[in-house]
């Protein structure tokens, strides 16, 4: 997808104002970078060995482009206390915190891999395994292997204490992808980088509105518990059908865990307690497909029960042109031309969005089928 980029403003800590022309010239200076060239330095620890092969292609998919926003919260590295530095000569250290048996987390490392590679830059990797006790070490390995850039993908949002401590000893700028950590921007780290949650769950709530005609009983399939993306996807979708559908009530909820195989063994206690359950909203694709093999496991037919997920893997946008999927809300991974953009525009003494918000699409009956290549 070409996901578009917008700047919102923050009740973090301010650290300058950013005019209008400056942030222009960010947004574009991350547009021409998509088209860089270079060779790549990585060295993997055993969590990510090959981890990116089959997501190379979609690692720098689509170019980013970025509204300014007057007034958005900024960070300068002088604010931040770190010293400039060169980005072509420094060393990045990316921590990733899930198994890369999800679409998502393949595609987001393999866009990092690939914007490293483009630009150059070493990159030391690391894989969590889905245990933060791994990625808290993790992050302290890279740091003591040289890292002098940190680009982390948080598992959980809390926790992150030791390692902010250690990085502010060495004045290592962080940024973070995907979930936000619970610290202060431009002081415990520069920017997160990633989706408005909120927003994807009211987009998932209006498609869940539509495909049911605002009326029944609809189930949850919450993400992980302990980092903001669950929660707020659920604020997000709760809300707006309180607002817009009072008729349509949510009667089960129950953790996925973001993954298939749970999606899949929940959605079938779902079943047996609810056997009626007109929709079921899935805070992720693999637990949105998770729900369907269980539902054709029950004898369900194709469209007897509306599911709609957050993402936008292929296979979840195949679902909705086999009939199985009602909408898919993007969640868009390729985090790299961002990512490396927003650490060398700080790293040279420019300012960069302490949130920096990327505006996904979207897919339904009527663009998945022509759509689908654009799915990771």
């Amino acid at each position: 997808m070409k996901p578009n980029i917008f700047f919102r403003r923050t009740s973090g800590r301010t650290s300058g104002r950013a005019s209008a022309h400056t942030l222009l010239a960010v947004g574009l200076a991350a547009s021409l970078a998509l088209t860089a060239a270079g060779c790549a330095k990585s060295e993997d620890d055993s969590g990510s060995s090959g981890d990116s092969k089959s997501g190379a292609a979609e690692g720098d998919a689509g170019q980013v482009a970025a509204t300014p926003s007057a007034g958005a919260d900024t960070c300068v590295i002088g604010d931040y206390g770190a010293e400039k530095l060169d980005l072509k000569s420094a060393t990045v250290g990316f921590s990733q915190s899930e198994k890369e048996a999800n679409p998502f987390r393949i595609a987001e490392t393999a866009s990092i891999k690939a914007e490293a590679a483009k630009r150059g830059v070493k990159l030391l990797t690391a894989n969590a395994q889905s245990q933060f006790s791994k990625q808290i070490s993790d992050v302290q390995d890279l740091i003591a292997k040289g890292a002098d850039l940190l680009v982390i993908a948080p598992l959980n949002s809390d926790g992150w204490e030791p390692v902010l401590r250690q990085a502010k000893a060495k004045h290592i700028p962080i940024v973070t992808i995907d979930r936000k950590i619970n610290a202060a921007p431009c002081k415990d780290y520069v920017s997160f980088i990633g989706s408005d949650f909120v927003e994807q769950g009211r987009r998932a709530a209006d498609r869940m509105i539509e495909a049911t005609g605002g009326k029944g009983e609809v189930a949850i399939l919450l993400g992980a518990a302990g980092n903001n993306v669950t929660t707020d996807r659920t604020k997000g979708f709760e809300e707006q059908i309180k607002k817009k559908a009072p008729d349509l009530k949510v009667v089960f909820k129950q953790t996925g865990e973001f993954a298939r195989e749970k999606g899949q063994q929940v959605t079938e206690q779902l079943i047996q307690s609810k056997p009626g359950i007109d929709g079921i909203y899935a805070e992720n694709d693999e637990m949105g497909l998770g729900a369907v093999g269980a539902l054709k496991g029950a004898g369900k037919k194709a469209g007897d029960v509306k599911i709609v997920t957050i993402d936008g893997t292929k296979n979840a946008v195949r679902g909705i042109v086999d009939g199985w999927i009602d909408g898919v809300i993007e969640s868009n991974p390729r985090f790299g031309p961002l990512a490396f953009q927003t650490l060398d525009t700080f790293t040279k003494g420019g300012k960069v969005a302490q949130d920096i918000v990327i505006k996904d699409s979207a897919y339904t009956k009527d663009n998945a089928e022509s759509d689908l290549g654009k799915a990771y």
